[in-house]
C-alpha cells in the first residue's frame, strides 16, 4: 500500500479515513505520543532533533523491533510520521501539520 499524500491544510475523506485507522491502535497513540515528547527532548546524541530513532521506541513500547516496523509502517502510509534510512538506523519524524489537519478535520464533525 502505498503511503498516503496529505495537504496539511485540508484532508480528503480517504486521507481522513486513513489517519483515523491509524491512531484507533492505542499502541500507534503511544508511539505517537512518544514521538512528540521525545522530539522535544535538547541534547539528544543519536539524531535531529525532531527525529527519534526506532531503536527508542523499541524500548519504550517493549515491543519487538518487527512489531515496530509494523505499527511505524501504519503510520508512514497514512502521512502521520515520515522515516529517514542512516545505515542500519530509522528515524522516524512526526508530521505535525497532518496531525494538526487531523484535529481539525474531527472538530468539524
Amino acid at each position: 500500500m502505498a503511503a498516503v499524500a496529505v495537504a496539511a491544510d485540508h484532508l480528503t475523506e480517504i486521507q481522513l479515513d486513513a489517519a483515523l485507522k491509524a491512531l484507533a491502535s492505542a499502541q500507534r497513540r503511544e508511539i505517537v505520543r512518544f514521538l512528540l515528547a521525545k522530539a522535544a527532548e535538547t541534547g539528544k546524541t543519536c539524531c535531529a532533533s525532531d527525529e527519534v530513532c526506532a531503536c527508542k521506541l523499541s524500548e519504550h513500547l517493549g515491543l519487538a523491533a518487527s512489531t515496530v516496523s509494523h505499527h511505524m509502517t501504519v503510520l508512514r502510509e497514512a502521512g502521520l510520521v515520515t522515516a529517514r534510512k542512516d545505515g542500519t538506523w530509522v528515524y522516524y519524524t512526526v508530521q505535525r501539520d497532518v496531525l494538526a489537519a487531523v484535529a481539525s478535520a474531527i472538530e468539524g464533525l
